[in-house]
């Protein structure tokens, strides 16, 4: 009967470590991303780019709208997952000049509901640019820039020359 208890005692107990573990590699994880929201969560989209309009999206049942017509789902879900970039260090904004990393003005800004994410420029090294949420740059892969909205393809000419 006693080894029956000290199994199921132990067993507890390592079940309990388990979970400890989990939860501690989860928020570890969570500490190396751009913000903490669930990019599948994420609700109203924002995003400016330089020398575009700003374009707006709101998620209602699963789908993204702008009360405009026809949306890019793929790119407004893209925007979105932009939330669970990985970053590869997070400093204190105080220790960059933001004109030395196209932070004044920023290349790109995207709001995910109330957290307004600024892009910059390349980092000096390594294929990483800055981000800035708040007070704190991270410094996040190069291709973590929202992109520009697909466009109409120009008109071409069938005519040839004589």
């Amino acid at each position: 009967m006693l080894a029956r208890v000290a199994g199921i005692v132990a067993l507890i107990a390592l079940v309990g470590a388990v979970a400890w573990q989990w939860h501690a590699d989860d928020a570890e994880a969570r500490a190396h991303l751009l913000t903490t929201l669930d990019p599948d969560a994420v609700t109203h989209v924002e995003v400016s780019l330089k020398g575009l309009p700003v374009q707006r999206f709101d998620r209602r049942d699963g789908r993204w709208t702008n009360g405009t017509g026809a949306v890019d789902q793929g790119r407004a879900d893209e925007l979105a997952s932009l939330a669970a970039t990985p970053v590869a260090d997070w400093r204190p904004a105080s220790a960059f000049d933001p004109a030395k990393i196209g932070l004044a003005p920023p290349l790109a800004e995207l709001r995910l509901d109330d957290t307004r994410i600024e892009f910059g420029e390349m980092t000096a090294l390594g294929k990483q640019r800055y981000a800035r949420i708040g007070d704190r740059i991270a410094i996040v892969p190069a291709q973590a820039l929202p992109r520009a909205p697909r466009t109409s393809s120009l008109p071409t000419s069938a005519s040839t020359a004589p």
